[in-house]
């Protein structure tokens, strides 16, 4: 398959019942719920301060070793988008009472961390167009559980608007669209195999659903 569009809707409907699992998972609605304890939610938040300070690290070492390419500007956007997710978070972890020092003095959990483990990979040995394959189909599930948990911290905790940031960021994020299709078309143009492209979206979407299970798991919902 050498047109990234047909690329992109295959692998998105070989992808569908990962979608479905993730965006339908059962921590989502306990916080919906009001079944999440604020120490569950610190968790979540500190598991986050580990995969954004790793993906920033991961995405700005492929930008080094592809930033030459036509793909420099999306991947500066994502780089940017990633910092701007970081000075989010603090604002969250600091409602639920986290200083910057506990997160970062913090543990992670082996089953939240595996997707920052494998896009570093990505970011150490994969290209530039499994990158963009991965990132732009994950972002529209890890979006739809973003402004679901925004709308539940607002309304059921009580959190601010400016608490929840880092989630209606991600909620909010324009769609990649042509930008993903041009990076992606011009790693299957210099010959990046349509199925490691494809690989990349299947592994980094099955890591998101293992986060999800182990936020579940910590918080016993």
């Amino acid at each position: 398959m050498s047109d990234a569009r047909e690329l992109i809707e295959s692998i998105r409907t070989e992808l569908k019942p990962l979608h479905e699992k993730i965006i339908s998972h059962r921590y989502v609605a306990a916080v919906e719920n009001a079944e999440v304890s604020r120490e569950s939610l610190a968790v979540f938040a500190v598991q986050q301060y580990h995969v954004i300070a790793s993906d920033l690290r991961s995405i700005a070492m492929l930008l080094a070793r592809h930033g030459d390419r036509p793909s420099r500007p999306f991947l500066l956007n994502i780089l940017q988008g990633e910092n701007n997710a970081f000075e989010a978070l603090t604002k969250f972890a600091r409602e639920l009472g986290i200083s910057d020092e506990a997160a970062h003095g913090s543990e992670p959990i082996p089953g939240a961390f595996a997707y920052s483990a494998f896009l570093a990979w990505l970011g150490m040995y994969g290209s530039d167009a499994e990158m963009a394959g991965a990132l732009s189909l994950n972002f529209a599930a890890w979006g739809i559980n973003c402004g679901r948990m925004s709308a539940a911290l607002k309304g059921s905790y009580g959190l601010k608007p400016d608490a929840v940031a880092f989630f209606d960021l991600f909620a909010n994020l324009p769609p990649s669209g042509d930008a993903a299709v041009a990076v992606i078309q011009g790693g299957l143009d210099r010959g990046v195999p349509a199925a490691v492209i494809a690989r990349a979206a299947r592994m980094l979407q099955s890591y998101e659903l293992m986060y999800w299970d182990a936020m579940a798991h910590t918080a016993a919902v």
